[in-house]
């Protein structure tokens, strides 16, 4: 994408004689380029054509419409646009033959949280399909991390149902976490092993914590068979399982929870 594209881009947008459509074509590409993975001075450059400037704070939403996409679009814009705030949407087909899903990047302003604006614009997506809230994240890099969050948690969704009673909606990236590696998001992945794996092992190869909790996953939760391959007691089990749960945010007693420590031992085994 060359910047003399960009320059056009920019005047058809202010001075066309259609801004509309100029605006639409902007859209269009800011889009695939958050969608390839491309953040750099010329997205951020669509971004202020778009009226997101400086170094703004946005989220994405991302599901399958309720009725068109084109609907979903229009009542999400319109909801945002309520509540004070500004969005960008698009349609994205992973494959380009499944249907369609509907993503929303949104600019954060005034007193309106995500949870509440992704609560509130949830009817114009399918109720019996996931819908997704990526992190919080700040200018065009963090728009395009966002943005693939959401969209990597639709993807992950179908494989959630083996590990928990149901799929929460919103599903959160955290709530996808392994799956969201295991697919290939190479963001998950670096919080597995960076922040869950990196947790564990902080305290170097003397620290009990990482070997407790995973003999204790490898002995499928049993607090006894840990404590007896440990040599030492239940007690002390119970123990180092919550000082873990307190530094990486996850529970080993936890069934779902412990599918996630699982991963990210596993990822930062390999890692080292």
């Amino acid at each position: 994408m060359s910047s003399d594209f960009l320059e056009l881009l920019a005047t058809d947008a202010r001075t066309g004689d259609d801004a509309e459509t100029a605006l639409d074509r902007v859209r269009t590409v800011l889009f695939e380029c958050l969608f390839h993975d491309i953040a750099d001075e010329r997205v951020t450059s669509l971004f202020t054509i778009l009226g997101f400037t400086g170094e703004f704070d946005c989220y994405a939403i991302a599901g399958y419409p309720a009725h068109s996409a084109a609907r979903t679009r229009r009542d999400v814009e319109k909801i945002v646009a309520d509540f004070g705030g500004d969005c960008l949407t698009a349609e994205y087909a992973a494959d380009g033959t499944s249907p369609s899903a509907v993503v929303a990047l949104v600019r954060q302003s005034g007193a309106a949280t995500p949870e509440v604006i992704c609560n509130t614009v949830s009817a114009a997506f399918a109720d019996d399909r996931p819908l997704a809230l990526g992190p919080s994240r700040a200018a065009a890099s963090g728009a395009m991390h966002t943005l693939r969050a959401a969209l990597y948690c639709l993807k992950a969704a179908p494989a959630l149902a083996a590990t928990v009673r149901q799929i929460p909606r919103p599903l959160r990236t955290d709530d996808a976490l392994p799956e969201r590696a295991l697919i290939g998001d190479e963001d998950a992945r670096d919080e597995l092993v960076r922040v869950v794996y990196g947790s564990l092992a902080a305290a170097g190869p003397d620290d009990p914590t990482l070997l407790t909790v995973s003999t204790f996953l490898r002995f499928g939760g049993s607090l006894e068979s840990t404590a007896k391959e440990l040599n030492v007691h239940p007690n002390t089990i119970r123990y180092r399982l919550k000082r873990a749960a307190e530094s990486t945010g996850w529970d080993a007693t936890d069934p779902r929870e412990a599918y996630v420590l699982t991963t990210a031992i596993a990822l930062g085994r390999m890692t080292e």
